[in-house]
């Protein structure tokens, strides 16, 4: 694609942000949390790992928090540390007390991020939102027209989102898109793209879907509604080339250091200790009320409401700590291109430290097919 057609901004996670989290993991504070207020929502997407309806709900015997206990919860993580707060769910608009909660928030002196599917941000939901802004609204765009939401969510509100995220910038909310291609999205991938370009709004996509695990009974490695691990490479090269020209993926491929196969995972001694923020400078607080280190982890976790934040955070952090990954993955040289984690792992193949097969099929699968279409002609 030619240079004025790219995507805007590539984003980039601001030096202060970056700072207060590295601060975050030496020191063992929860600076950045994650409060998924409700497994409800007014979509029902095929691939989606959280959402229950109001019956199952009952069902299952738990109950959502109270904005009075999520505010309780705030203030705790707030005393510990927190500064950056994700409100996600589910819709998290759907929960009856979100204006009052996002109000509350703000004043604790939190910095409130979004994560929502964009279709309730009309009417006076958006009045609010105008007078008491959060810092920003992540909205996932499902595809690029009404058909394909009908497709994979249920219902068919491209043209709502489209809409009402025209409406959020016109009030000078900051807006970043996300885009999950499945199966029945990916001929909209062209689509997605050009809709950010002419929103003037940066879209981070990804085609690699976890395995369900937190709702079909904990089954690793079953996700019906995902490509095969060949096709979620095809695809990602696809979402790149919306984002890179056709020299940039040139010098990626030739700056990468990797033969056009990969390499094969010969590992090391023993396995490496988590990377990644989750549970060191992170953590997720499930809709029932429990601690984990990542929203993605089916681990049972800690009672916050029963247990006091602190307790549940020195908890979760010990229980990290003591987590490996794969020995496998240790030194991997193929581990840039790789969308493998501890979360991953575990939702693969039920344990933190076995070799996630499915991410190393598509990493493997991505570097051939980008040698193959970007690589020099004589090798």
């Amino acid at each position: 694609m030619s240079e004025n057609t790219k995507q805007p901004g590539r984003e980039v996670e601001p030096l202060w942000s970056s700072y207060i989290h590295d601060k975050g993991n030496r020191l063992g504070l929860p600076v950045s949390g994650s409060f998924e207020l409700t497994p409800r929502c007014n979509f029902d997407c095929k691939m989606c790992y959280v959402h229950q309806t109001p019956e199952q709900i009952a069902a299952s015997g738990r109950k959502e928090l109270t904005a009075s206990q999520w505010l309780d919860v705030a203030r705790q993580a707030k005393d510990a540390g927190m500064v950056f707060l994700l409100l996600t769910g589910g819709e998290p608009l759907v929960y009856p007390d979100f204006p009052r909660l996002l109000h509350e928030l703000k004043k604790m002196g939190l910095l409130v991020s979004i994560n929502s599917n964009g279709s309730l941000l009309r009417g006076e939901m958006l009045e609010f939102l105008k007078q008491d802004p959060p810092l920003r609204f992540n909205i996932t765009l499902y595809g690029g027209s009404d058909a394909t939401y009908e497709r994979l969510c249920g219902r068919p509100m491209f043209q709502q989102v489209v809409d009402n995220i025209k409406a959020l910038r016109a009030a000078g909310i900051p807006v970043r898109l996300n885009a999950s291609i499945t199966p029945y999205n990916k001929d909209d991938i062209p689509a997605i793209y050009q809709v950010s370009r002419e929103l003037g709004v940066y879209v981070k996509s990804t085609t690699y879907m976890f395995p369900p695990v937190r709702i079909n009974g904990g089954h690793a490695g079953e996700a019906e509604h995902r490509f095969s691990a060949e096709d979620a490479a095809y695809y990602e090269i696809a979402c790149r080339e919306e984002t890179m020209t056709a020299q940039e993926l040139r010098e990626a491929v030739a700056n990468g250091g990797l033969p056009p196969d990969g390499l094969e995972c010969t590992g090391g001694a023993e396995g490496e200790p988590l990377f990644c923020r989750a549970g060191r400078s992170s953590f997720w607080m499930t809709w029932d009320g429990r601690m984990v280190p990542c929203g993605m982890m089916t681990t049972q976790g800690v009672s916050v409401v029963e247990e006091g934040f602190q307790k549940a955070w020195e908890t979760i952090r010990a229980e990290t700590a003591a987590i490996r990954l794969p020995k496998e993955c240790t030194g991997c040289p193929m581990h840039q291109q790789c969308a493998s984690c501890a979360a991953s792992c575990a939702a693969e193949t039920g344990a933190y430290d076995k070799k996630p097969e499915y991410l190393c099929t598509m990493t493997k699968s991505m570097i051939h097919q980008m040698w193959r279409k970007y690589g020099p002609e004589e090798r």
